[in-house]
């Protein structure tokens, strides 16, 4: 496999090396189930200002209760991270995909892990591997830090990150606590789940490909995540959520991060807040970089339905430690909600 598509790109490519190409009937499906970009998929927007503000708060609890049950994503405003931060982040992780392939190669996946630069982690020989470099890592808890990686990145890509993963944390404690309001769950529950949990990054870049509708950036999944928090770093569009069977392309509002239900909040909620199969496109002009960050209960958390929400009905997904949870996530490649049905009664 290449080091690098983003080096492979730079010469031209006459034919598409075939463990790239998806297959046929999923380019068919592709076709006859995608919409015009005309009709781009107006998620929910939803305020965060709104949604703490007393007078305000509880037509917004209502409006996120119906969001996370029926798209399970929305766009987020007046979310209180600094703009400049968020420019300056954009800035710095284009830096790191300028930098000489050799350095990049610094932190490239470790055989047997799934942390680091490179592209998708192959766990079955029939798999199809996404247009796609990626550099993922695990943020929370600090001493879950590979040193070969987080530490060890170039020094202002590093502070800007962890100026910026701090005013995630606090954006996320709100919004799960706005969350199990607007699921009328004990508060303390979420917060003992998800406060100080496991978080973890990634870093996408998708190069152009000279025959886009052969590949996927990213494959159809939902996240296994509590929720993820997306940032488009250079305005190149190409996520799309699959919306009662149909494929729609989201287009990013200016200074709103999309963030998106993901497996444990719907298994939590035992299947009231739905979490949201989605994938990236690839063009064949610009390259387009994303920024993901991905937020989880802790590590010794039990994930399954809330007890507080079990007292009028019966569960529907069965219980996991978070640990077990996050080995069987990563022992299958992801394939639409699969791993939410493994995890049904």
């Amino acid at each position: 496999m290449e080091l690098s598509l983003q080096e492979m790109v730079k010469k031209p490519i006459h034919e598409i090396p075939a463990r790239y190409i998806v297959d046929q009937e999923a380019a068919i499906s592709r076709s006859s189930e995608e919409i015009s970009s005309s009709a781009a998929a107006e998620i929910p927007l939803l305020d965060m200002e709104s949604l703490l503000n007393e007078q305000t708060k509880a037509s917004q609890l209502e409006k996120l209760h119906s969001t996370c049950t029926q798209w399970g994503i929305f766009q987020l405003v007046n979310h209180g991270v600094n703009t400049s931060l968020v420019e300056k982040l954009k800035h710095e992780i284009k830096e790191f995909y300028n930098l000489p392939l050799e350095e990049r190669l610094r932190y490239k996946i470790r055989d047997g892990e799934v942390e680091g630069y490179g592209q998708t982690i192959i766990v079955s020989q029939d798999q199809k591997v996404d247009w796609a470099d990626r550099f993922y890592m695990i943020t929370n808890h600090i001493q879950r830090r590979k040193p070969h990686l987080f530490p060890d990145l170039p020094s202002s890509l590093r502070e800007t990150l962890e100026a910026y993963i701090s005013e995630l944390q606090k954006l996320s404690k709100a919004i799960f606590a706005v969350m199990a309001e607007s699921l009328k769950m004990d508060a303390r529950e979420v917060e003992e789940m998800f406060e100080d949990g496991m978080q973890s990054l990634r870093m996408t870049y998708y190069p152009p490909c000279p025959e886009p509708e052969k590949v996927m950036g990213l494959t159809p999944h939902s996240d296994a995540t509590g929720i993820t928090v997306l940032l488009q770093v250079n305005g190149v569009q190409g996520f799309q959520i699959k919306k009662d069977g149909v494929w729609m392309p989201v287009n990013f509002m200016p200074d709103a991060f999309v963030v998106n239900v993901g497996d444990i909040l719907e298994i939590l909620s035992n299947g009231e807040f739905k979490s949201i199969e989605h994938r990236a496109t690839v063009n064949s002009e610009r390259e387009r970089i994303t920024m993901a960050m991905f937020f989880n209960c802790k590590y010794e958390a039990e994930v399954g339905p809330s007890p507080s929400l079990l007292t009028t009905q019966r569960p529907i997904f069965r219980r996991l430690k978070m640990e077990q949870y996050v080995k069987d996530f990563f022992a299958r490649k992801l394939n639409g909600k699969s791993f939410l049905d493994y995890m049904k009664i």
